[in-house]
């Protein structure tokens, strides 16, 4: 039987009983101090060092670190990515509009010649030539070129200049400029002349009044 085959450890008893039972007399207690000491400075089993904890603690650290600034950069580069993108769709969205704008300035050519002899003064087409309008400068579209206005050559096309240009201004607008927001979609053929001040036109008038006296 297993009961037999198997070893038995033997059962030992330790004596605590202060006062020793043979002779009567009182044991003395046995030094435990060093035993207690040792036991207290041997390492516990599985106990570890707090520098060594340390020391593998510090290459964890810096891993998280380079890793979190890794996950920020990304996203610094994800949000200037979808800024670009957006940047680059609403500028191809502009660019379309201006272009389809761009093809309709012919007709308000003619609608401008139309309504300067007065055909567009009354009747259905005075509606559809207001309807175009408002709808292209609710898109954005803004004409430029009246007389009197100072002359800009990125904004105006003279075929014509008269006088020494000391103060260009526009003279005769043969056809109008166009501008999609800030962008010139047709410059303004103009005529330039140079602007009369008026201190000049009255210094020339008081200078002429003593001739006519004289002459009286």
């Amino acid at each position: 039987m297993t009961s037999d085959n198997t070893e038995q450890e033997p059962v030992t008893f330790v004596d605590k009983r202060k006062i020793d039972p043979e002779t009567g007399q009182v044991r003395e207690a046995e030094p435990v101090t060093e035993s207690l000491a040792g036991a207290a400075a041997a390492p516990q089993p599985g106990s570890v060092d707090e520098g060594e904890v340390q020391e593998q603690a510090a290459p964890e650290k810096d891993e998280l670190a380079e890793r979190t600034a890794d996950l920020q950069r990304l996203q610094a580069e994800y949000a200037n990515y979808r800024r670009r993108v957006q940047r680059d769709k609403q500028a191809d969205i502009e660019t379309a509009k201006a272009s389809v704008v761009g093809e309709l300035i012919g007709v308000l050519d003619d609608l401008d010649r139309a309504r300067s002899h007065g055909d567009l003064d009354s009747g259905p087409l005075k509606g559809v030539a207001d309807k175009l309008t408002g709808t292209l400068t609710s898109l954005g579209l803004s004409e430029f070129g009246a007389e009197g206005d100072p002359f800009d050559p990125a904004l105006h096309e003279a075929v014509q200049h008269e006088g020494d240009g000391h103060d260009p201004v526009l003279g005769t607008v043969m056809r109008k400029g166009y501008k999609f927001g800030d962008r010139v979609l047709r410059h303004a053929m103009v005529a330039v002349i140079d602007r009369i001040e008026d201190g000049g036109a009255n210094t020339s008038d008081e200078a002429a009044k003593p001739a006519e006296s004289e002459q009286e």
